[in-house]
């Protein structure tokens, strides 16, 4: 996944709509919850079995959720002037360190 390709194509959306007053670290923090919020609905009351066989029209929607908070993620880590990429093989290799034999 190419992240500075994703964040440009995410900045034109964001300027051609005159979003950047908008795209704050708060505003961005809280949209990435929202549509957590919104995959989190899809599972909703059910059991390990249903959350597991979802039907295809709910893959697809659970895709469209999960991309929505990935790049609501990116732009928040790119406001807080983070290197995502750097940022998660970190947090891998710390998780690596802490959980594997």
């Amino acid at each position: 996944m190419d992240l500075p390709a994703l964040l440009t194509r995410l900045h034109a959306i964001r300027d051609a709509n005159a979003w950047r007053r908008y795209h704050n670290p708060k505003n961005l923090a809280m949209a990435a919850s929202v549509e957590m919020a919104e995959l989190v609905e899809i599972f909703q009351w059910k059991s390990d079995a249903e959350a597991r066989a979802l039907s295809a029209a709910e893959r697809e929607h659970a895709g469209q959720e999960i991309a929505d908070v990935l790049l609501y993620l990116l732009q928040l880590g790119n406001e807080l002037e983070l290197d995502v990429e750097q940022a998660v093989l970190a947090k891998l290799a710390d998780n690596e360190r802490r959980f594997l034999p």
